[in-house]
């Protein structure tokens, strides 16, 4: 665990720099107690007699025993900043407790003066997503929507920030407890069974948890499934630009992105090393790789890119292989062209627009099996469209939203569905060979208490270091 809960806790929650508004969160049995040793409302009141959610003028002072007592024509030089404080009362906050924020100015000499104060006055530093696991921990949040905090933050798309809100507000995790009950029902059943076996009493007939468990796998299929697209919409699909050296591909890039990020010349060899930019294409956050030419050369440094380029192909999502349309298929092209996993990659013919040396009937016969071969033009923008359009749908095949109107986007809960999965196909094969009941309650229990790992029913503590590790302080 990160901390005990009886701890008051403090951080900055704005990110470092100068900003026009910087918010202090404090949180804790002691929260009220500790803000108040830095926080003068104007009205004179205490922070004890605000009402809750509601914003309050208050000037900040630098820590003092005395801070309730003293006035507001207290010596200037105690007098940090001006600022708006609102009290949320336990249980109606996000963590679950008694929490002050304060919302000052953002310089950081100021938040940390404020900072310091909360410190000596007995709070704690809160360690990143200390926050967050304490909303958890109060029940306010389950592991499922506690991790769609961190993805929301993270949101890469307008789309991908969509399916992290759907999450944050329970949508998964209403499927993973909708398909558990139900295995519960059956486990419960099947052990009462086994417990009552000389009563003779059929507590569930074979053929109802036949019925049950193959609607169940076909969700869990169904869910496991929408991995694939659910982790590009997270963390975004690697695409790399892949050719020979002067084909285009720095051009490609740069028209992708509407940018000159990357360096346009004659000269072969000028991209060295790999420049990643990231785009949206159709909603989908893509990593843009440009790689180095593919070409024979002595050049020690020129190798080590041709090496990195190689390597960004195995494991990028999606390659796009350019080829100079104006020139013939060169020994360097055709090399790229009988690689295996070109037969994944899309083939693009640049420089449609100077005189043609090269066609598509000409690559289809020396090199097929390349499916749709697109044609463009970098610099003029010629069929630019259409590649972005290829890209989409090489990379989301399917319709954008699983059956279940529901994507899987989180590795962790990936792999808790796949071994869900796992449990209930096995327990659905023991109970069509007649097995015994002990065996099939086994596999059950098991796929329960995998989905029992999404949501937070059934965790470690070293899972939720893991998870809670990634966040930043003050969330």
């Amino acid at each position: 665990m990160l901390g005990a809960l009886d701890d008051t806790i403090c951080a900055i929650a704005t990110p470092p720099g100068e900003g026009g508004i910087g918010i202090l969160r404090i949180s804790g049995p002691r929260a009220l107690e500790v803000a108040s040793c830095v926080v003068r409302l104007r009205s004179g009141k205490s922070l004890y007699d605000l009402p809750t959610h509601r914003l309050t003028l208050a000037d900040l002072c630098a820590h003092s025993k005395n801070a309730l007592a003293e006035k507001r024509d207290a010596p200037a030089s105690n007098f940090i900043d001006e600022a708006l404080v609102v009290v949320m009362n336990a249980p109606h906050s996000f963590t679950g407790e008694d929490v002050v924020e304060i919302q000052c100015h953002g310089g950081p000499v100021i938040l940390d003066q404020l900072c310091r104060g909360l410190l000596s006055a007995g709070a704690r530093l809160a360690a990143p997503g200390e926050f967050t696991q304490r909303a958890f921990l109060n029940g306010r949040l389950d592991l499922a929507q506690a991790e769609a905090v961190l993805d929301t933050i993270r949101a890469k798309t307008e789309r991908s920030l969509t399916l992290a809100q759907s999450q944050r507000r329970g949508e998964l995790s209403r499927h993973v407890e909708e398909i558990r009950s139900k295995l519960v029902v059956a486990l419960a059943h099947i052990e009462a069974a086994l417990d009552f076996a000389e009563e003779d009493i059929a507590f569930v007939r074979q053929d109802e948890l036949m019925r049950l468990l193959d609607v169940t796998l076909d969700k869990l299929r169904q869910l496991v499934r929408s991995g694939r697209d659910g982790r590009i919409w997270r963390e975004g699909a690697v695409v790399a630009i892949l050719g020979r050296p002067n084909v285009g591909k720095s051009s490609l890039m740069n028209a992708l992105l509407r940018s000159d990020r990357a360096i346009v010349t004659a000269i072969p060899g000028t991209t060295r090393d790999l420049l990643e930019e990231l785009l949206s294409i159709d909603g989908i956050p893509v990593r843009l790789l440009d790689t180095a030419g593919i070409r024979m050369t002595d050049d020690p440094v020129e190798v080590e890119g041709i090496r990195r380029s190689r390597l960004a192909w195995a494991d990028a999502d999606l390659a796009l292989i350019l080829l100079d349309g104006s020139q013939p298929l060169s020994e360097s092209d055709g090399a790229l062209l009988s690689q295996p996993e070109s037969a994944h990659a899309l083939l693009v013919v640049n420089k449609c627009d100077l005189p043609r040396q090269l066609s598509r009937e000409g690559l289809d016969r020396s090199h097929p099996g390349h499916g749709n071969i697109l044609e463009i033009s970098a610099t003029m923008g010629i069929g630019l469209e259409e590649l972005r359009l290829a890209v989409r749908s090489r990379l989301m095949p399917g319709s954008l939203e699983s059956d279940e109107g529901v994507l899987v986007t989180n590795l962790r809960h990936a792999n808790a569905f796949e071994r869900a999965l796992q449990g209930v196909d096995q327990a659905r094969q023991s109970v069509d060979a007649g097995r015994a009941g002990e065996l099939v309650a086994m596999d059950l229990r098991i796929a329960a208490d995998a989905l029992g790992e999404i949501t937070g029913i059934i965790t470690t503590d070293e899972i939720l270091e893991r998870i809670f590790a990634e966040f930043c302080i003050g969330k």
